[in-house]
């Protein structure tokens, strides 16, 4: 009786055990199917490339935020920890991350994340300009001319469509189908607007040469105080270079970038009486809610607004 009441035992327990790991085996499959991608960003420009593509099916956290230069950070507790938790991570490659303190190398190597496994530069089919002033170093800017947006967006798309399962991968490819489509719709656009500036007027003044990318795409002329946000910005020779370039030209109007000090330009205007008809945006998107919050609204608003200024428009308020 007691032998028997064993075997009872014992087979009640293996059906038990079969019940509870089909159940949980199978709760945690489905929990697996349907958690989000944890995707990590450098910046907000790629965050939002990611959520347009990814949308419902991604969990983006982007590490320097809005209005912050991504040249040079210094990650905190949190960034290092999304980092580690991310299943995908994409940067801008051509220096912009890289270069400086290198602080994201740094930062994936304390994730133990390793490239074209979970690390992803969005530019890597973008055909790099390079600077002036060191030609063996890339111009980190791509985003600005839509074309290279684009190869971003088909970048990002087919890494989020590898690590997705099947049935996210059908819905990444729709939102990418639709959202190339309305970038190719701007940048036909923008290729066709700056036509009705007159060619001594198409020079487009900034604080940093970071409308190199831009300026081949639309068929404009970049002219600005320094290259490249670093340490030297502003310098006399910076400034009389730049002046000379405005003084050779019939150019209407001033811009300042929205992630940096205005003084060296407010400089510029004072010298030659132009008025700074505008910011821009190049580094960083504008703060949620507000006109540029998005790659495509940031890209419209340089647009819409260089092109006026270069017209001679109606100045407005510079913010």
């Amino acid at each position: 009786m007691f032998k028997k009441l064993l075997v009872t035992f014992a087979a009640l327990a293996v059906v038990v055990g079969g019940v509870f790991w089909f159940v949980n085996g199978r709760d945690a499959q489905t929990s697996k199917t349907n958690d989000k991608l944890k995707v990590v960003t450098t910046n907000s420009i790629l965050e939002d490339m990611v959520e347009q593509v990814g949308g419902d099916d991604v969990e983006v956290y982007s590490i320097v935020s809005r209005g912050t230069d991504p040249h040079e950070y210094d990650p905190t507790t949190k960034d290092i920890q999304a980092t580690t938790d991310a299943d995908v991570i994409f940067h801008n490659g051509l220096n912009l991350e890289t270069g400086g303190s290198g602080w994201f190398t740094k930062l994936t190597k304390t994730a133990n994340k390793k490239d074209n496994e979970q690390v992803f530069a969005a530019s890597q089919h973008v055909k790099p300009l390079h600077l002036t002033t060191n030609k063996d170093e890339e111009d980190p800017h791509a985003w600005l001319d839509l074309q290279n947006g684009i190869k971003y967006v088909e970048e990002i798309t087919e890494v989020l469509k590898d690590k997705s399962s099947d049935a996210a991968a059908k819905r990444i490819q729709q939102r990418a189908d639709q959202y190339i489509d309305e970038l190719d719709a701007l940048d036909t656009e923008a290729k066709s607007k700056f036509k009705d500036v007159p060619e001594n007027q198409r020079l487009l003044v900034t604080s940093e040469g970071a409308f190199k990318y831009f300026s081949k795409a639309y068929g404009i002329t970049p002219a600005y105080i320094w290259e490249i946000n670093t340490e030297s910005q502003g310098t006399p020779e910076q400034m009389k270079q730049v002046l000379a370039k405005v003084d050779k030209s019939d150019v209407k109007s001033l811009f300042v970038e929205s992630s940096v000090s205005p003084k060296s330009m407010e400089k510029v205007s004072k010298e030659t009486g132009l008025p700074i008809y505008s910011k821009i945006y190049t580094d960083s998107l504008a703060k949620k809610g507000t006109d540029g919050d998005t790659y495509y609204d940031m890209v419209k608003w340089n647009i819409d607004h260089i092109h006026a200024g270069m017209k001679g428009d109606k100045k407005e308020a510079t913010e």
